[in-house]
């Protein structure tokens, strides 16, 4: 046999135990084992079965490339049908959001706690990961550059370009939709919030319809109505793939993984856990403050987080956020709605709080600036909030968050660039702490606001029932 069909008949016995694993999970389904047990599986299965691969054939052979492509086809597959909703689901919860009549009549006060909670637990989050690097004593001058790295970072010199090039004035203006039906599309970083703003306008406009017309104002909303059933009912199909979705992604992550690398920037790695090990304990701690049982916060929202955790995609994982506070924690839709599209955009503690924070201390030194001085930290802390608009809920945002930051402090941006072995192992953990914020601030503000139902919140069946339904 040559080389090339011994690398295609290996290719196809991992297809087949792929095939084989997803069989399994189906008839789990079929037993009515529950849904968070069903991600876990897939979960546990897809670290197992990667690094099984990983152990093999190698990161680098074709192998290992061939299978992690036909795998793409459950894992990206996935996540793209998620992605798919997610602009119309941002779309149709706001506006839905204002056609609610407790929403209407709250609306002032849910804005304020909403972004307000997203903004200051952002805030606390790059305080928690500038006190990261001073404790590991991480400094930018202790990395290395290789060829991956010097690509990475002649890219970025073209990204930062970009950035730097816009004042704070034309940030702010590229929040705006000049093209709403572009945005739609996902075609700018900052095109989610541009629909969000254009969402808002639209409720703006429904609520002064209904105060002069309420006939047109009723039809609109019962459209509006109908056509957030359908968008949550396909929400909810596309849910029923998690289990699957999980168990290619994390074999994946597991199979391609560069475990050296990791090793010798184990240091930051282990740094950055920390930081958002320290700030998910934080959110706990806000949901007790609310006299609400943190470890039900942290059971029932499992299943997302994990999800959030093996696609590291924000925007990807908002139907399952929304669907989360919604029938897991008793938030009410009108909150969910407005909450959960703002956290894609504005205050993600993971990619806009933590990692900017950590980078601007580490690089610090190399510019002669003390990371020690209070001036400089509380400065740090104030950019990364204010540059916490607009950073995109997709891989990535959090690349774009540190360009901002750095270039708004004049410091060098290289070091983006040199982490990037460890970016995607470091941005699971952000993606699973950004969703957490933002289903963190939607029980907050519902409960702030009197729009928590606390016995949905108490009871034990939780997601599980709602996605086999």
């Amino acid at each position: 046999m040559g080389v090339n069909h011994l690398n295609t008949f290996l290719v196809i016995i991992n297809i087949v135990i792929l095939l084989a694993v997803i069989i399994g999970l189906y008839s789990m389904q079929k037993k009515h084992v529950s849904f968070s047990k069903r991600v876990f599986a897939g979960l546990g299965i897809g670290i197992l079965f990667g690094l099984i691969i990983n152990f093999l054939y190698g990161t680098s052979s074709e192998i290992t490339a061939n299978t992690i492509e036909w795998f793409n086809i459950v894992g990206s597959g996935y996540v793209k049908l998620l992605q798919m909703i997610v602009m119309p689901l941002v779309f149709i919860s706001i506006v839905g959001a204002f056609t609610k009549v407790t929403l209407s009549k709250n609306l002032g006060k849910i804005s304020f706690y909403g972004i307000g909670i997203l903004l200051i637990t952002t805030g606390i989050a790059a305080a928690i990961g500038i006190a990261a690097t001073l404790g590991f004593g991480l400094e930018g001058v202790q990395l290395q550059a290789g060829d991956a790295e010097n690509a990475r970072n002649a890219e970025l010199t073209e990204r930062v370009a970009t950035v730097e090039d816009m004042t704070i004035p034309e940030q702010i203006l590229s929040f705006l939709p000049a093209n709403p039906f572009a945005d739609l599309t996902g075609s700018r970083p900052t095109s989610t919030i541009a629909v969000v703003i254009f969402a808002s306008i639209i409720g703006i406009a429904y609520l002064g319809v209904r105060r002069k017309q309420p006939e047109q104002a009723e039809l609109f909303a019962k459209i509006i109505e109908t056509l957030y059933a359908i968008t949550m009912r396909v929400v909810t199909l596309i849910l029923r793939l998690t289990p699957y979705g999980v168990l290619a992604l994390m074999t994946k992550v597991a199979a391609t993984s560069d475990y050296a690398a990791i090793v010798n920037l184990g240091k930051f790695v282990i740094a950055s856990y920390a930081a958002l090990i320290a700030m998910f304990l934080v959110h706990l701690i806000l949901i007790s403050l609310a006299k609400l049982n943190p470890v039900t916060y942290f059971k029932k929202g499992l299943p997302t987080l994990t999800f959030a955790f093996t696609s590291r995609s924000s925007a990807g994982t908002l139907p399952l956020n929304i669907k989360t506070q919604t029938d897991g924690y008793g938030v009410s839709e009108g909150v969910a709605n407005f909450v959960g599209p703002f956290s894609l955009s504005i205050g993600q503690n993971g990619c806009a709080g933590i990692y900017p924070a950590m980078l601007a201390v580490m690089v610090a030194p190399t510019v002669g600036i003390n990371p020690l001085d209070p001036s400089f930290i509380l400065m740090v802390i104030g950019v990364v909030i204010i540059s916490s608009f607009g950073v995109a809920g997709v891989g990535g945002g959090a690349t774009f968050a540190s360009l901002i930051v750095l270039s708004v402090l004049n410091l060098p941006v290289a070091i983006v660039g040199l982490l990037i072995s460890v970016e995607p192992l470091i941005d699971m953990g952000r993606t699973a702490l950004n969703v957490s914020g933002g289903m963190t601030s939607g029980i907050l503000t519902g409960k702030i606001t009197g729009e928590l139902d606390e016995k949905v919140y108490n009871d034990k069946t939780g997601l599980d029932k709602v996605v086999e339904v």
